[in-house]
């Protein structure tokens, strides 16, 4: 006859119908409430307008590198320390390694959190408070391996937050990609002004000279009566005019150094700059692509989406609050009275507390964090449409601004060369009587008027190549970059991408 096995305790017999329930379950992964995400259209024309017809191979401005398209070899060292000093990219670096320890701070609360466990106490309780009128000392002494509150996201609540940490982290790594996009081009466009400056600075240098020259000499006719004192008035006003000028472009040149060493994180190391800046060997010219191209070029417009994204996984959150939550509580070990006694045969302790918890009534707080979940999702939807009618503003207003730039500096090269052929005229008239020296006051006037703005056409023009390169997210996209992680298809045991350093 067979012996009768001794029952299993009741306990005992939970668990393993808890662990062959849950089994299927966790192998299969949990139920998402968030939305199906569906890329909003572009509220923007297919076109652009100025939009010059481009060639097949000639590449897109988001796979041009800043050293590719910046050729100057000192706007290459200015760009270069700057990528390396500025304190602003460096802060919006460091908010990007924020967001990578946020997301993994959430996707950890996807697995359990399991610790040893080791604690004792003795205690003496008086006579008085126990049944035998005698004082009792009790030891107690525990050693195991113990598991924290966990959540069985059968739900998908915690995969959302974590998805939602995991499309915040990307969105900062996109910024930080628009910050250093941002400040090359601040670096760039600080630069020409710079050039800029000199150039005009050059320029009226030439002409105090050339004044200073001309009120000596009538000076000397003035003193031997060959001309009369408003003649010299004339002159000396003429004079003063280019002095005042030169004083103001020396001022405002101090100030554009001073921003320039701000954006490079350092002081300059300028070598001296020469009297007229190569217009064609700054940069290279780019074509402008379509604007469906902005979608994965601009990174700004790549972090909205992140943001858009993020703001639909936390809606699965929301909703998934709705549901039960389960909690598992657990330890195994060994306990005993006697410290020496903790591993000795039948010392064996264990524990295992799940926990089932649904609010009854909660006025509304679930359907309120659910309803802001969905508002917050609108304001990303809108934010996002904006950044890319933003996006095709900028790329249109460069476009614009190089197209009828380049024809201001054409009808400004033939307004000098006119002016100074009447400069030269009026002197010719002057000099033979024909007519008073206020005619030569306005022609030269009039010519160093043309000349400073032609220098500062020629420099916005350049600024509008630096507008388009920016505009069309130039250098954020190089092959290896060309595709984003998606929470889809990010293991949730994956590791997250490494962040972007800079260009």
């Amino acid at each position: 006859m067979t012996p009768d096995l001794p029952a299993r305790p009741a306990s005992a017999r939970v668990l393993r119908a808890l662990g062959a329930a849950l089994l299927p379950l966790l192998a299969g992964g949990c139920l998402s409430m968030a939305p199906d995400y569906q890329r909003p259209a572009a509220p923007v024309p297919t076109t652009y307008e100025q939009a010059p017809t481009a060639d097949a191979e000639t590449p897109a401005a988001a796979t041009v590198n800043w050293r590719d398209y910046y050729t100057a070899p000192i706007l290459q060292d200015l760009i270069d320390s700057a990528l390396r000093n500025n304190r602003d990219l460096r802060t919006a670096l460091l908010r990007v390694e924020e967001a990578r320890a946020l997301y993994g701070i959430q996707r950890a609360d996807q697995f359990p959190t399991i610790g040893v466990q080791a604690d004792g106490s003795r205690a003496r309780v008086p006579g008085d408070l126990n049944l035998t009128r005698q004082p009792q000392i009790s030891s107690q002494y525990q050693v195991g391996v113990g598991m924290a509150s966990w959540e069985l996201d059968f739900w998908g609540r915690v995969r959302s937050l974590k998805d939602a940490a995991l499309q915040n982290y990307l969105a900062s790594d996109a910024a930080a990609r628009a910050a250093t996009l941002s400040l090359i081009t601040q670096v760039a466009d600080g630069y020409l002004t710079l050039r800029e400056l000199d150039e005009r600075l050059a320029l009226t240098r030439a002409t105090i000279a050339s004044r200073a020259e001309s009120l000596r000499i009538f000076k000397r006719r003035f003193e031997v009566g060959a001309i009369s004192r408003l003649d010299l008035t004339q002159v000396e006003t003429l004079w003063q005019q280019a002095t005042a000028l030169g004083a103001d472009l020396e001022q405002s040149r101090a100030a554009q150094a001073h921003a320039l060493a701000l954006l490079a994180g350092g002081p300059l190391a300028l070598p001296p700059a020469g009297a007229r800046l190569d217009d064609a060997a700054v940069m290279r010219d780019l074509p402008a692509g379509l604007p469906s191209d902005l979608l994965a070029s601009r990174p700004d417009i790549v972090a909205a989406e992140h943001r858009l994204k993020a703001a639909n996984a936390n809606i699965g959150a929301a909703r998934a609050a709705f549901f039960p939550s389960i909690t598992l509580t657990g330890a195994y070990g060994t306990a005993s009275a006697e410290l020496d006694g903790l591993f000795d045969s039948g010392s064996r302790a264990w524990s295992f507390a799940p926990k089932l918890s649904l609010p009854i009534f909660d006025a509304g707080r679930r359907s309120a964090a659910l309803d802001l979940a969905e508002t917050r999702r609108d304001q990303a939807v809108a934010g996002y449409e904006k950044a890319i009618q933003s996006a095709f503003r900028d790329v249109s207003d460069a476009l614009s601004a190089r197209h009828w730039l380049a024809e201001q500096v054409e009808v400004l090269r033939a307004t000098v060369a006119a002016q100074g052929e009447r400069a030269r005229l009026a002197q010719l008239r002057y000099d033979h009587g024909a007519s008073p020296y206020l005619e030569v006051l306005d022609a030269q006037r009039d010519l160093l008027a043309a000349q400073q703005k032609l220098v500062q056409t020629r420099r916005a023009l350049l600024s509008s190549r630096v507008g388009l390169y920016a505009a069309l997210g130039g250098g954020t996209r190089p092959p290896a970059l060309t595709e984003t992680p998606t929470p889809s298809a990010t293991p949730a045991d994956a590791a997250p991408p490494a962040p972007v350093r800079g260009q």
